[in-house]
C-alpha cells in the first residue's frame, strides 16, 4: 500500500505533495514499482497536528482521486479518513477501501456508514486521539489489550453488515517505543482476530528514534520492520518507499515457499 499524503503537514517531508501534477506522478510511480493500492490522505496525523476539518479534507482529496483514477483507472485507491462524509464522498468518486485510524471512534456514522457502502474497511487501534495520543500512553500488556480490543471491534463490524475488514494495530499512535516493539514482536497474535493484518510502520519514529537518525534516514529501517511483520503475520505494508517494501514482500514469500 503506498502512501500519498496530499497536505504540507505529514512528519515525512518526502511524501508531502499538493500540486495535483505531483500527486497523479507520485501514484504513477508507486503503481509502476508494484503498489497493489493506494493510500490517500489529507489530514495529518502525526501527534499534534491540527485538524484540517472535513470540508478542507474532502476539498483536498475529489480532485486528487479523480486525477489519478482518469490516468490510472485499474487502480485501488484507500482514502485515509475519520470522517464518515469524508469517505463517503471518496467511495462515490471511485475510492475503493475506507482505512480509519480511530476505526470509528471519532465519528459515530462511520461504521454503519462503511456498511451501507459495502466497501472494506480497515480499522486501527489508537489510544487518544491525534492530539493527545503520545502524552503518556499506558498498558498493563499491549498485546493483549490490542487484541482484546479488536476482537471487540471486528465483531461490532460484522454485527453492523462490515464484511471485509482488516486491522492496524497503529504503531506510534497512543504508544511508546517500548510497546511499539512489543507489539511488532508479538504481531502473530493478532490473527486470532482473523482478518488481514496492516502494518504501518515506515520511516516511523519508532525506527528513527531508537536509531538515533531521521525520518528521512529511516528507509533501512524501515525495511528491516517490514520484513520482521511480515514473518510475524502481516498481509499488507503501508510504505512511503513501495520497492523497497516490495523486495521485502518477495524475498519472505519465497522463504515461505521452502
Amino acid at each position: 500500500m503506498g502512501i500519498i499524503n496530499v497536505t504540507d503537514d505529514s512528519f515525512y517531508a518526502g511524501s508531502r505533495t499538493r500540486e495535483l501534477h505531483h500527486i497523479t506522478e507520485r501514484a504513477g510511480a508507486m503503481l509502476e514499482q508494484g503498489a497493489g493500492m493506494l493510500d490517500i490522505g489529507a489530514q495529518s496525523s502525526r501527534p499534534g497536528a491540527p485538524e484540517v476539518g472535513a470540508a478542507e479534507e474532502t476539498a483536498r482529496l475529489l480532485p486528487a482521486i479523480h486525477s489519478i483514477l482518469h490516468h490510472y483507472p485499474d487502480a485501488i485507491l484507500s482514502v485515509d479518513t475519520w470522517h464518515a462524509d469524508v469517505a463517503e464522498k471518496c467511495i462515490l468518486a471511485g475510492v475503493a477501501i475506507i482505512n480509519d485510524i480511530s476505526a470509528g471512534e471519532m465519528d459515530d456514522r462511520m461504521l454503519t456508514t462503511a456498511a451501507r457502502l459495502e466497501v472494506p474497511y480497515i480499522a486501527m487501534h489508537m489510544q487518544g486521539t491525534p492530539a493527545n495520543m503520545q502524552k503518556d500512553p499506558q498498558y498493563e500488556d499491549v498485546t493483549r489489550e490490542v487484541l482484546d480490543y479488536f476482537i471487540r471491534k471486528v465483531h461490532q463490524c460484522r454485527q453492523l453488515g462490515i464484511r471485509d475488514v482488516i486491522i492496524d494495530p497503529g504503531f506510534g499512535f497512543g504508544k511508546t517505543l517500548e510497546h511499539n516493539y512489543q507489539l511488532l514482536k508479538n504481531l502473530h497474535t493478532l490473527q486470532i482476530a482473523e482478518t488481514p493484518i496492516l502494518a504501518g510502520v515506515s520511516r516511523k519514529s519508532m525506527i528513527y528514534r531508537l536509531l538515533g537518525n531521521s525520518a528521512e534516514e529511516a528507509l533501512n529501517g524501515t525495511t528491516v520492520l517490514h520484513t520482521i511483520a511480515l514473518q510475524q503475520g502481516a498481509s499488507i505494508l503501508r510504505a512511503h518507499d513501495v520497492k523497497e517494501a516490495l523486495e521485502a514482500v518477495k524475498i519472505v514469500s519465497y522463504l515461505n515457499t521452502l
